[in-house]
């Protein structure tokens, strides 16, 4: 049997981990052949791969980003009928089945063409931790240390100058990375879109924190946006999916802030950061243990379906369970930092 692997939507640490656990796994207890596509369904659609051999995944599980490349390509875009072209494409390279790792938009489209008839199992991909049927997502782990550390520093040049320091974190439209990294940095107001604020109430905690002789650092995950703001307080430009590509909330809320207060303000935006460098031992190990479980399911015969974490356990669910549901922060975790506010 050959299967044919991608990585598709942004990058995230601990791809190539999936990559090395599903071929290792693989070719050792199947003797399945291996083909990687470059740049996440793009390479499906013009053949574009190459092969994957053990000694091709050697040591990469450490390293981060993606041996294959990524993009956020859409085989049914312009093309409603996008499936002939996979199934074209896998026929004439004797491709049995396609591992697709990658977030909801990633999943939609492999459940959309698994629909239509192509053996397509999934891996799940986010460091926003957002996709639902998954209690973490690999990647996640690996972001909130990068913003954790990045805080900590924050933190210190807002003591020496005495500011308030505002940091935007990634999430579109949940919270989960700015709550855990606000959460360990300590932070004095965490600003999630499940949870929306009025600017006054984030200006009362920035005030509380000051008026305690603290240099307030104000957490705020990019989709977020004050209850009160107007409908133009910001605005986006859409993907490949027609999703918003989120970012600028804390360039705007830092000057409201020294406006409202007098206190000198500051904003850091960590964007991309937060995707680089090497995947935490966490994140290694989830991953591979998710692309040796993608390996089970191609064996089992069971399509449409992606690998997920449940505890412990590494579980099966249909790509349906997934998908357009995105996994918000739930009100008891809110309940529960809270309280550390001010």
């Amino acid at each position: 049997m050959k299967i044919g692997i991608l990585t598709s939507g942004g990058d995230c640490p601990g791809l190539n981990a999936v990559i090395r656990g599903a071929v290792l796994k693989g070719t050792m207890v199947h003797e399945y052949d291996f083909i990687g596509y470059r740049d996440g369904w793009r390479g499906v659609i013009e053949n574009d791969f190459f092969h994957l051999p053990r000694k091709k995944v050697r040591g990469i599980g450490r390293i981060g980003g993606t041996i294959l490349g990524t993009s956020r390509s859409n085989p049914f875009k312009g093309n409603e009928h996008g499936e002939e072209v996979v199934l074209q494409n896998m026929e004439q390279h004797e491709v049995d089945a396609l591992i697709a790792i990658g977030g909801d938009g990633t999943l939609y489209t492999a459940n959309r063409l698994f629909e239509k008839g192509v053996p397509v199992v999934g891996v799940p991909k986010t460091v926003d931790n957002d996709l639902d049927a998954t209690d973490y997502t690999f990647g996640f782990n690996t972001a909130v240390e990068i913003a954790t550390e990045s805080l900590d520093r924050l933190r210190m040049t807002g003591d020496s100058h005495h500011r308030c320091m505002v940091a935007e974190v990634m999430g579109r439209s949940v919270g989960w990375i700015a709550l855990h990294a606000g959460m360990a940095a300590g932070a004095h107001v965490i600003c999630i879109p499940e949870q929306p604020m009025t600017i006054d109430e984030i200006c009362s905690y920035v005030e509380s924190a000051w008026n305690r002789g603290r240099a307030p650092l104000v957490v705020v995950a990019e989709g977020f946006v004050p209850k009160d703001a107007g409908k133009d307080f910001m605005h986006y430009d859409l993907d490949e999916f027609g999703r918003p590509r989120f970012g600028g909330i804390a360039t705007a809320l830092a000057p409201i802030i020294e406006e409202r207060l007098g206190i000198e303000s500051r904003a850091t935006v960590l964007g991309h950061i937060q995707r680089g460098g090497e995947p935490t031992g966490y994140d290694r190990v989830l991953a591979t243990r998710l692309g040796m479980s993608a390996i089970d399911l191609i064996f089992d015969g069971e399509f449409g379906k992606m690998v997920a974490l449940r505890g412990t356990d590494i579980v099966r669910v249909p790509f349906t369970d997934a998908i357009d549901n995105p996994k918000a922060v739930p009100q008891s975790r809110w309940d529960e930092v809270k309280v550390l506010f001010g």
